[in-house]
């Protein structure tokens, strides 16, 4: 029997990426939501996968969005919790600021999905104590909001490169953004955060065994403007690293994974939105096929939940982070 890995997406929408890149224009909050979830539930159809979707609680409360994110749930896709304002600085929230946000995603989730989220992922990899005290106190089971690499200030880096009308107060709100250089060494195997007499399952997202590099399939898309084969190979090895080092990954997509430029004029400054989005489905395609051969791949709960069962984790405490 293969051992359960998991494979999410982060349902951010354009608003949320305009808002974050700090382009004027976002509190409108326009959607692509109509064309990027029927894509990728028929993408993921096609190969019968179940996943889990991390929604935005802002997309889930307004009802342009509601026909998209009941196709998530009628589709039997697992519903994440991805914050209600998707803001990449959760550490910066007291904590009634946070379980506000909370009930917020919440209620709006039950509203349009009918369902109560169990598991939680910061936008851009925020997080926090507070954040891990909440999330126990409202009964979640798992987060998975922790990139282990090394490289997150180089990804800042080039994010603020990218953008550079935004004002000093907004890139002081982003300095933690996607993380700092000692998130590296934060383990790649599930364990379980003490919060108080609580414990809750971190599942990682899953980076490159020793050194680190992510191996996402944005990352992947990006790799391959250069070069397809290396792209290939790149994560062939790194699945390979996973195996030898006895780790089941947790991998996850975006919405530009299924989105070019002429979905989303707004976000041709990301990486990858040159390639075709049917060309980024076919790599995506290969590479999941290459996932399968190792691993069985399901939402993150069920991942979190073999964890548990047929692992004993590690324990670390909320002070650690």
């Amino acid at each position: 029997m293969k051992p359960i890995a998991s494979l999410s997406l982060d349902l951010d929408n354009k608003w949320s990426y305009m808002k974050t890149h700090g382009d004027a224009g976002w509190e409108s909050f326009p959607t692509y939501l109509d064309t990027v979830v029927p894509r990728s539930l028929a993408f993921l159809k096609e190969r019968n996968l179940k996943i889990t979707y991390f929604i935005v609680g802002q997309d889930a409360a307004l009802e342009k969005n509601f026909d998209a994110i009941r196709q998530i749930s009628e589709a039997d896709h697992e519903i994440g919790n991805h914050s209600f304002k998707h803001e990449p600085w959760l550490h910066l929230y007291s904590k009634d600021e946070l379980i506000a946000e909370f009930e917020r995603t919440e209620n709006a989730l039950e509203k349009a999905a009918g369902k109560l989220p169990i598991g939680f992922r910061g936008p851009g990899y925020s997080l926090s104590p507070t954040v891990l005290e909440v999330l126990a106190e409202r009964n979640y089971e798992y987060d998975c909001s922790t990139l282990p690499t090394y490289i997150a200030p180089l990804a800042r880096a080039y994010y603020f490169f990218k953008s550079p009308e935004m004002s000093d107060e907004e890139r002081e709100k982003r300095k933690k953004l996607f993380g700092k250089f000692s998130d590296g060494f934060q383990p790649l195997k599930p364990y379980k955060w003490q919060i108080g007499e609580r414990t809750l399952t971190e599942i990682p997202v899953t980076t490159l065994p020793i050194f680190k590099t992510p191996i996402h399939f944005s990352y992947l898309l990006y790799l391959a403007t250069f070069s397809e084969l290396a792209a290939k190979i790149y994560f062939k090895t790194a699945l390979r690293f996973c195996v030898l080092n006895q780790i089941a990954p947790s991998l996850l997509l975006h919405p530009l994974d299924f989105l070019d430029g002429n979905d989303a004029e707004e976000l041709k400054f990301f990486p990858a939105m040159n390639l075709a989005a049917e060309k980024k489905m076919e790599l995506i395609s290969g590479f999941l096929a290459d996932f399968q051969k190792y691993y069985e791949l399901q939402n993150v709960r069920a991942h979190a939940r073999y964890s548990i069962k047929n692992s004993k984790l590690k324990i670390k405490k909320i002070g650690d982070l």
